[in-house]
């Protein structure tokens, strides 16, 4: 089962996800995919694992997510954006080679029998990207994001907190 949560920044997403995981398990696991790029990142990832409480077991994964999902399990990955930008750095910014991987890899967890919980930013709702690169990743992320919303069994729209189904 995949649940696919998208939203804007500070929408409330990763709350959801973790009270749904809750819901579905008394042990999930939280898969982390970003890197620490800086201080105040780390200060926001900090802020992250305290949120969740020993129930939690957390992975860290910054590209092959579907090799560190167990098996029966109940699985938040946080997030789609800073997993993406992962393969974009590292493809030196090339959108299709990064697109493929992506859907390689989101097909890969389609096959787990697991439950999984996808987080994702809709990116292209706020302000148009001044840079050649961050027109580009937008566009990555908003396929990528229809990839995953596609493969989706559920889909939910995070807006102010509040939680829009979509199917």
């Amino acid at each position: 089962m995949i649940y696919y949560i998208s939203g804007g920044e500070r929408s409330g997403k990763s709350s959801y996800a973790q009270k749904l995981a809750e819901q579905l398990s008394e042990n999930p696991f939280y898969l982390a995919t970003s890197r620490i790029w800086d201080e105040d990142f780390k200060k926001r990832v900090d802020r992250h694992v305290s949120d969740r409480d020993e129930r939690w077991t957390t992975l860290e994964e910054e590209k092959n997510i579907s090799a560190v999902i167990p098996q029966k399990a109940t699985v938040v990955i946080d997030c789609v954006t800073l997993w993406l930008t992962n393969f974009y750095t590292d493809t030196k910014y090339d959108i299709e080679k990064s697109l493929a991987l992506a859907k390689e890899e989101i097909e890969k967890l389609t096959k787990i029998d697991a439950t999984i919980i996808i987080i994702s930013n809709e990116i292209g709702m706020g302000l148009h990207a001044t840079t050649t690169s961050g027109r580009k990743f937008t566009e990555l992320q908003g396929w990528v994001n229809q990839f995953i919303a596609n493969k989706a069994d559920q889909a939910t729209f995070m807006v102010s907190g509040l939680p829009l189904k979509l199917k």
